[in-house]
């Protein structure tokens, strides 16, 4: 049974939550994010809180509820705050650079890679080798992170590569004879 699932979201005064059937809808002044979620669970709202309950009494409807309530609570955390990651370039002349919201990558190939951040992303380039992304919607910030990671992960022997800036990576030794 979740735990998570039985916690109450208390909703911030500039904050405007709408539910409709199963699509939750939640606003700042200029901000909106939506999200629909399973029909299992019920969202009640009373009194500037969010209790969530599954409509069936069973293991997966805790577990469903508590996905929902994460999900909703990175919504209002989204809004309010908003999120980041990190990017971190290693390698000798490995570097980022952005124009026009366009993302380019000089990451060892032959050519530049060309990465276009999505609307809602806002990249920014400390320097050539480190890049902050900021957005309200978590999933979408994490997607475009791993986007960017995926064309040059951290190689296991040199650590060469994009990664994370929280991210540590186990050196191997190299073969020897």
């Amino acid at each position: 049974m979740s735990r998570i699932a039985k916690k109450l979201i208390i909703i911030p005064d500039n904050i405007k939550i709408i539910v409709n059937k199963q699509m939750i809808c939640v606003s700042n002044n200029n901000k909106v994010l939506k999200n629909t979620f399973s029909k299992d669970v019920t969202i009640i709202i009373s009194n500037n809180k969010i209790l969530f309950k599954p409509k069936i009494e069973c293991k997966n409807g805790w577990a469903k509820a508590g996905t929902v309530r994460s999900l909703v609570n990175s919504m209002i955390i989204g809004i309010t705050k908003g999120f980041q990651k990190k990017l971190i370039l290693f390698g000798i002349g490995y570097k980022f650079s952005i124009k026009n919201n366009i993302l380019h990558l000089m990451i060892g190939f032959s050519h530049t890679i060309f990465y276009t951040i999505p609307n809602g992303i806002i990249g920014e380039c400390l320097n050539q080798n480190e890049i902050i992304l900021r957005g309200i919607n978590k999933q979408l910030l994490g997607q475009v992170a791993a986007d960017i990671r995926s064309y040059r992960p951290p190689e296991p022997y040199k650590g060469k590569g994009i990664r994370y800036s929280n991210e540590i990576i186990k050196i191997k030794e190299t073969k020897k004879k």
